[in-house]
């Protein structure tokens, strides 16, 4: 693997060489050594199809459905392959929800006085209770409790007992379909437990009631998990706003302590920003002999935080995505490598014995192999906490400069970052109408929620993700950005407004009209949930126009982990079109790949598009847009 086969950005190749140089054990090489003979990609037929299951002590099995060979207890390749990713599903709603619980949490603690925060955005607090009929008589602190107990009172409701908050926020065209469908949840807790239990050997086998189990599991998490954290996460730290963000790895200079939160919770990157930005810190750093100290965002954490705060000269900029956390820590640059919920690599503890720097898990569910020091997030804690990790990184900083020779004269690009529903409300003078307008007339001719992770499969690092999107953008398709890949379009320079020269005439119009990239960055993959209000909004503003008929469509170019997984199987059920890439483990099920590439589109509204090729996967993204506009009359 080399070249653009490793990543397509031009700073990570050249850690790369650095990794390489030094012997140590890499994410390219290891996914290298995965494949079989010399082909990366080429790996197990029956994994890669989702017909190998290893549930039960009679396994593992295979099945293969052209034979009608099927697991010890009968089940099909079909059910099979469905019931993995019910599980998978199980995991990726779990783990979004365990972010919206530290969510809460530190929203309860803040509202009380607690935490080194405060609530910045009252205005949203009040519309996003009443949006859910919470009271909102009282002061702000009074109205934030009673939020908290409301959405945790929803999220402990039984699987059979329907979610207030679904109800609340979802549209009603869509809350009709799965009240007939049977697919409306109850709490997500409740619905865990149901579809954990239905996977269950012996018990559910079945691929079309394990596929709308887990679009039932994916309606629940959307709403639920996903809304509530980021509105909530909006309440407590600013609503998204446009502003510029230095990235790429030139923003770690050698000579300042570099602490680096890394994961998807952004509470104590946060605290360390407000700690960093004190006289006194700065000076402890410069008395151990550095320029200062500087809080730099990686990964989704990372993205959490800038798309809601502005850069200085402690909150410096953002790395990359997670791909590339193996090329940030051998850099030699960092100091303090804080590990929240996901995203966090196994090897890294190698890394922080060869590069110097402090590796300390922030997060109760997060452990590292030899690693005994720890500091997990407790927001009643969180100032004390992010002091700690301060003085770790500038008692780290004198054996890391003086041992470690870092890598130097990396790029540092600009983007613009902080998109949201109300920023982009008010980009357009706080109406939807010049967006629709655009696109009744034709300058834009719709709009893709790129919505991905990072992937090394057929590709390198970003590679599939950033020609994906230069393709949308070239046929006047508006993108908004989300997730790992985001962070991979910001690096790669499609979140500038330089980018509108790579757009079609109709989009860059729109770009120089509204001073805007084609690529409005959009947050995390969290900000699923919010991409999904967004949609409701203008499905409301356009008559209540059914979901499935938006000139909209959803995109995953290299979708990576079980929380991506959840991601498509939500925008299934909301009636999206819907572009994976690579290819889904449930190849060796026919009927299920029929179910989720056509029949699927009778039932929700929503189809799934796998193509591999990037001319055919956006035509495909691209007909589906221009039939809905001829649906429309526009």
């Amino acid at each position: 693997m080399e070249g653009k086969r490793i990543s397509y950005h031009e700073s990570v190749r050249k850690v790369y060489e650095r990794i390489k140089k030094d012997g140590m054990t890499n994410i390219w090489d290891r996914f290298k050594a995965q494949g079989f003979g010399d082909d990366p990609d080429k790996r197990c037929p029956f994994c890669l199809g989702g017909v190998r299951c290893d549930l039960c002590s009679n396994g593992p099995c295979r099945a293969d459905v052209a034979k009608d060979k099927r697991g010890v207890c009968g089940i099909t390749g079909d059910g099979m392959a469905m019931r993995m990713m019910l599980l998978r599903n199980v995991m990726g709603a779990s783990t979004y929800h365990y972010h919206t619980d530290q969510t809460i949490k530190t929203l309860r603690a803040t509202a009380n006085g607690k935490t080194p925060f405060e609530i910045k955005e009252p205005d949203k607090l009040k519309n996003f209770a009443e949006r859910l009929g919470v009271d909102t008589s009282g002061t702000i602190k009074e109205i934030a409790i009673r939020l908290c107990d409301f959405v945790e009172s929803d999220f402990n409701k039984k699987y059979d007992e329907p979610s207030a908050i679904v109800e609340a926020l979802a549209p009603r065209e869509r809350i009709e379909l799965w009240k007939k469908l049977g697919i409306f949840p109850g709490g997500l807790h409740g619905e865990i437990m149901f579809s954990t239990s239905s996977c269950l050997t012996n018990v559910d086998g079945y691929y079309l009631s394990l596929a709308l189990k887990a679009m039932r599991l994916g309606v629940a998490m959307a709403y639920q998990s996903q809304i509530v954290n980021e509105f909530c996460q909006d309440i407590l730290f600013n609503i998204p706003r446009p502003h510029k963000m230095r990235v790429d790895l030139g923003v770690l200079d050698p000579d300042y302590v570099n602490i680096l939160p890394n994961g998807h919770e952004p509470f104590l990157g946060f605290a360390m920003i407000l700690q960093g930005r004190k006289k006194e810190w700065q000076d402890k750093a410069k008395a151990a002999g550095a320029k200062g100290l500087r809080v730099i965002a990686n990964i989704e954490t990372g993205q959490e935080m800038i798309q809601r705060w502005e850069m200085d000269d402690v909150f410096y900029g953002f790395t990359g995505n997670w791909i590339m956390q193996e090329a940030v820590l051998a850099t030699g640059c960092v100091d303090l490598f804080a590990c929240d919920m996901n995203c966090s690599m196994p090897i890294d503890p190698k890394y922080a014995e060869k590069y110097k720097f402090k590796l300390i898990p922030v997060s109760e569910v997060v452990a590292f192999e030899g690693i005994e020091e720890r500091v997990d997030y407790i927001p009643e804690k969180a100032e004390e906490q992010a002091a700690q990790l301060l003085q770790m990184a500038i008692d780290n900083f004198k054996e890391r400069r003086k041992t470690v020779d870092p890598v130097t004269n990396l790029p540092t690009n600009e983007a613009i970052v902080g998109f949201s529903s109300e920023s982009i409300l008010e980009a357009l003078g706080g109406k939807l109408d010049p967006l629709l307008d655009a696109i009744k007339a034709g300058t834009l001719r719709g709009v893709v929620g790129m919505v991905s992770c990072t992937s090394l499969r057929d590709y390198g690092q970003d590679v599939h993700t950033v020609n994906i999107v230069k393709e949308l953008i070239k046929r006047d398709i508006l993108v908004l950005s989300m997730g790992c890949g985001n962070g991979g379009l910001q690096v790669a320079g499609l979140c500038s407004p330089e980018a509108k020269e790579l757009a079609g005439p109709g989009l860059k119009s729109i770009c120089e009209q509204l001073n805007i990239p084609p690529v409005l960055s959009y947050g995390t993959c969290t900000d699923t949930g919010r991409i999904a209000d967004l949609l409701a909004a203008i499905s409301s503003a356009l008559g209540d126009v059914p979901i499935p008929d938006l000139p909209v469509a959803a995109a995953a170019p290299e979708y990576m982990e079980q929380k991506a997984t959840i991601d498509a199987v939500f925008a299934l059920a909301f009636g999206l079109y819907t572009y994976v890439n690579p290819v889904p483990t449930v190849t060796g099920g026919p009927d299920l790949v029929k179910l989720l590439t056509q029949d699927i589109k009778q039932v929700t509204g929503g189809l799934l598009n796998v193509e591999t090729d990037v001319i055919k996967a956006v035509d495909g993204i691209q007909a589906h847009i221009e039939a809905n506009r001829k649906k429309l009359g526009i």
